[in-house]
């Protein structure tokens, strides 16, 4: 996911390495800080495969700054990487959330939508954090206060985000039901 918010941050205006890290830190850095050893790497390989450019600029009080966009090369990829997402983006709240960070960037309102409906389909499935056996369970069957508070709490969550979601496909892709 950390490729997919370097090219999100840089499909809105080109950036040196010291603000794209402090934006990709404020989007994920709670759940996973990005240190320089892993961020500088993954730009090289980006810069490698053709998705960014580096051009330097003199620095205004210090040394010269290496300033990154992206290529004709990489708007392609963050669409395809958008519109095409693994399962685990849609299934894994913190990658999810770096996909929706950039999801806008989606021109087509279907194509958002269709996004949209995937992690629809995932919520929609029974799932918890605890199973008896195969049966996942609900926290009114749980004596323990932590664990029932776990599941209340996701519950809550998953039931506004369920709310957002269906609004939100249907107001932009509006007359398709699902």
């Amino acid at each position: 996911m950390l490729e997919l918010a370097i090219l999100g941050f840089l499909h809105d205006t080109p950036l040196h390495g010291y603000e794209l890290r402090k934006r990709i830190s404020a989007l994920t850095g709670h759940v996973r800080p990005v240190a320089e050893s892993t961020l500088y790497p993954a730009i090289k390989r980006l810069e490698k495969a053709g998705l960014l450019a580096r051009e330097t600029q003199p620095g205004s009080v210090a040394a010269p700054r290496h300033v990154l966009s992206l290529t004709d090369e990489g708007r392609r990829e963050l669409l395809r990487r958008l519109a095409e997402p693994a399962q685990g983006d849609i299934t894994d709240e913190n990658r999810w959330f770096t996909l929706l960070a950039f999801l806008r960037h989606l021109e087509n309102g279907e194509a958002q939508a269709g996004v949209l409906r995937r992690r629809l389909a995932f919520l929609e499935e029974p799932a918890s954090f605890f199973y008896d056996g195969e049966r996942p369970l609900r926290a009114e069957e749980l004596d323990d206060p932590f664990r029932r508070g776990i599941l209340t709490i996701a519950r809550a969550t998953s039931d506004a985000e369920l709310k957002w979601l269906r609004t939100t496909i249907n107001s932009i892709a509006p007359g398709r039901r699902d």
